[in-house]
């Protein structure tokens, strides 16, 4: 029973996904002009070469910040079920937050915090 059911979501999924994205390729206004095709949209051209090679530590910052904002993905949801599972949630997000500080001082201590 509940494979016919599953089988029947999927058709359904794919069906509004696959009718929204048609739908909003009709239904969208469009405006072709030469801007349209610039790298940037800001009205300014640019000068002088453009593929720049960027620091390091732009890209290892960027990561590091990438890691602590999914952690705060695993907490909201930990946080709402903590009263419901007792000590061992407590035990295991203990666990989290000291393998995140560990990254977090290796991090610090290769000095890829120092914004120069």
């Amino acid at each position: 029973m509940s494979g016919e059911f599953l089988i029947l979501f999927f058709i359904v999924a794919v069906v509004l996904v696959g009718g929204a994205i048609i739908f909003s390729n009709y239904a969208a206004p469009t405006s072709e002009n030469a801007v349209k095709h610039d790298p940037y949209e800001c009205g300014i051209p640019t000068k002088g070469l453009t593929w720049l090679q960027f620091n390091v530590g732009y890209y290892l910052f960027a990561i590091i910040f990438l890691v602590f904002d999914v952690e705060i993905v695993f907490v909201f949801p930990w946080a709402v079920v903590m009263k419901d599972l007792g000590m061992s949630a407590f035990i295991e997000i203990v666990i989290f937050f000291f393998v995140l500080v560990l990254g977090l001082m290796y991090a610090w201590k290769k000095k890829a915090l120092v914004w120069e």
